[in-house]
């Protein structure tokens, strides 16, 4: 059943009628034809809610994207607890961690979770206006600033429409919406093609490391597929799983010590990243997942495929539990080797194989004893990690150039949207 809550919404007002907001209060300078006002001045909050469901159109945070835009929707169906109710043209946002910046205009009507603000721009007010809006520093700094909670930070509706938002006539803001609708498909257009760039680079280094492990690139196949046990070195914990969660608790850790080695490294690349360090006592108590140099490290959830090799140089210490260490013996097979037989295409499809369809994002000792490895002599890995090398140079090049420019077109953006709600756009 929909609930309305009564709401106290003025009656129908000109933009000449709209109040500005003090002096003190203007964040900064705005041109003539403008004026600072509130955003609750130019947009109604709805508080219209619905218990019972007849499959509506459900969305949720899940489904509305960073910056603003969808992903999907879901449906009502199996809803049990409070919703808000939407129409056609109203602009969501997420009150819950506002850092995460997610708004949208439905295009069509349903249903939203409660952590989602339903607002409808006002007859002087564009929504698409509005929505641009949400995504300037100014507006995004200001909820962050205005929320509450640690873990679950929220920024109340009452903050959010007292918000100062710049007001021009409804007639420069379609202006300006259709100028940064073209300025900003111009960069989503040259985004793409820098993507483009770096998807067919990396096809390419697939295309690349399944000559190499098929054989192509040495002339000689592997001489047999072994599992990893056959590779490492014949010492206790030789393969080791981090310690059980409870081993490693927030007052385990210390200033300066032995490092703990995590999910952070692995993802980085860098065996310096993260400052968590235990003491010599804790160490020696975890010592049986202790790591040293040329040691493999890999991240269990979410990053299959990604690994981290050691250097001589890196700080002794420990691995957390969403880890697995692996030590070789380099007499059978080099750790770069293997580094890159887990970024391959023929690793996944081996993992694929081995574990029965088991869908990769979750990696644990069961499933690593099952993987069978290729087995080529030293020689060949060596040739095999030095053609590898030296493209992995290049992909890695060509990636850092192209994700600067990515970076450069995001800040393009906010130059328009700063310059757009200045009034100097057009």
């Amino acid at each position: 059943m929909a609930r309305r809550k009564k709401e106290s919404v003025a009656a129908p007002l000109k933009w000449e009628d709209v109040p500005e907001i003090p002096k003190e209060e203007q964040p900064y300078p705005l041109p003539e034809g403008w004026k600072w006002v509130r955003l609750g001045d130019v947009v109604d909050i709805s508080n219209e809610t619905q218990d019972v469901f007849n499959g509506e159109k459900y969305i949720g945070l899940e489904h509305i994207e960073k910056g603003g835009g969808t992903t999907g929707y879901g449906n009502s169906g199996g809803l049990k607890s409070l919703k808000n109710v939407f129409r056609k043209n109203a602009i969501l946002y997420g009150k819950l961690r506002p850092y995460l910046n997610k708004h949208c205009i439905a295009d069509f009507k349903g249903v939203c979770s409660t952590d989602i603000c339903v607002f409808y721009a006002k007859q002087y007010a564009l929504n698409k206006f509005v929505d641009l809006y949400f995504n300037t520093e100014f507006f995004i700094e200001n909820a962050v600033n205005n929320s509450r909670g640690i873990n679950l930070p929220r920024v109340s509706p009452k903050e959010l429409l007292r918000t100062p938002f710049p007001c021009p006539r409804i007639e420069v803001q379609k202006s300006i919406v259709l100028r940064i609708e073209s300025l900003f498909s111009r960069l989503a257009g040259a985004a793409e093609k820098i993507q483009t760039v770096i998807d067919s680079h990396e096809a390419r280094m697939q295309a690349i490391l399944h000559r190499a492990f098929s054989g192509e690139l040495t002339g000689t196949e592997p001489r047999g597929f072994f599992p990893i046990s056959h590779f490492v070195q014949k010492e206790k914990n030789s393969i080791k799983a981090g310690p059980f969660g409870s081993a490693l608790k927030k007052d385990s850790y210390v200033p300066e010590g032995y490092k703990v080695y995590g999910q952070e490294q692995v993802i980085s690349g860098d065996e310096k990243f993260g400052d968590y360090f235990i003491s010599e006592e804790k160490y020696q108590e975890l010592k049986s997942c202790a790591i040293k140099p040329g040691d493999i490290l890999i991240s269990l959830v979410g990053t299959v495929g990604r690994v981290l090799v050691l250097s001589e140089n890196c700080r002794p210490g420990v691995i957390n539990p969403r880890l697995i260490k692996i030590t070789l013996n380099p007499r059978k097979m080099l750790p770069q080797f293997f580094s890159y037989y887990f970024q391959s295409d023929n690793f996944k499809f081996s993992y694929r194989k081995d574990t029965h369809g088991t869908t990769m994002d979750v990696l644990n000792m069961k499933i690593l004893k099952q993987l069978t490895f290729p087995n080529f002599t030293l020689k060949e890995q060596r040739k095999i990690v030095r053609v590898l090398d030296a493209i992995f140079i290049r992909k890695e090049h060509i990636k850092e150039r192209s994700e600067y420019v990515l970076r450069q077109l995001e800040k393009s953006k906010k130059t328009i949207l700063a310059k757009a709600f200045s009034g100097k756009l057009i």
